[in-house]
C-alpha cells in the first residue's frame, strides 16, 4: 500500500504571508501548480493559496444575499463573512488571500485515505506535515500519477 509519504513532492515551492499576491500568481503559473502552502518564519503551515483563491479575487463584488419578510429585510451573511470576502477580494497580501487554517495530512495517511479526504473536503492541495513542520505537498496530480501507477502495477517515480 503507498501512503503520503510515497508519493508526496517533497521539495515544496512556498510563499510567505506577507508577501504580494503577484507573488504567488508568478510561483502558480511559472511551476504549473495549483496551489502552494503559506508558511510563516517559524516554518508553520499557516495556509495555502491556490488558484481558486486568485480567481474569487476577479470576481465582482457580490453584495450579501437578503429575504424580505413583509418590510424586513434579513442578510443572510454575517458582517465578519463580507469582511472577509472584501478583504480577499482587494487584499494585496497572500496573507489577505490565501484560505487560513489549512487542512494537513501526516505521511502515514494511505492513498485511498488521502483520495476521499480531498473529494470530501473538495480540496486539491494537501500540505504533509510532521511534527509541525511541512515535509511535502500532494496536488491531485500526486494522487492521479500513484493511482495510475497502482492500476498499472507500476510504482509510482520518486518525487525530487
Amino acid at each position: 500500500m503507498l501512503y503520503a509519504r510515497d508519493i508526496m513532492t517533497r521539495e515544496v515551492i512556498t510563499v510567505a504571508p506577507e508577501e504580494p499576491v503577484g507573488r504567488a500568481a508568478d510561483l502558480l503559473e511559472s511551476h504549473r501548480i495549483s496551489g502552494l502552502p503559506v508558511v510563516d518564519r517559524e516554518g508553520q503551515v499557516v495556509g495555502v493559496i491556490t488558484q481558486s483563491d486568485l480567481v474569487q479575487r476577479a470576481r465582482d463584488l457580490e453584495l450579501p444575499p437578503t429575504v424580505s419578510l413583509f418590510d424586513l429585510k434579513l442578510v443572510l451573511e454575517t458582517p465578519s463573512q463580507f469582511h472577509r470576502r472584501l478583504e480577499k477580494m482587494l487584499g494585496g497580501t497572500v496573507a489577505q488571500v490565501m484560505s487560513p487554517r489549512p487542512l494537513t495530512i501526516p505521511p502515514e495517511m494511505p492513498v485511498p485515505e488521502i483520495a476521499a479526504f480531498m473529494e470530501r473536503k473538495k480540496v486539491h492541495t494537501l500540505p504533509v506535515v510532521e511534527s509541525g513542520r511541512l515535509v511535502g505537498v500532494i496536488g491531485k496530480i500526486d494522487l492521479i500519477r500513484a493511482l495510475g501507477a497502482q492500476a498499472g502495477g507500476d510504482a509510482p517515480p520518486p518525487q525530487p
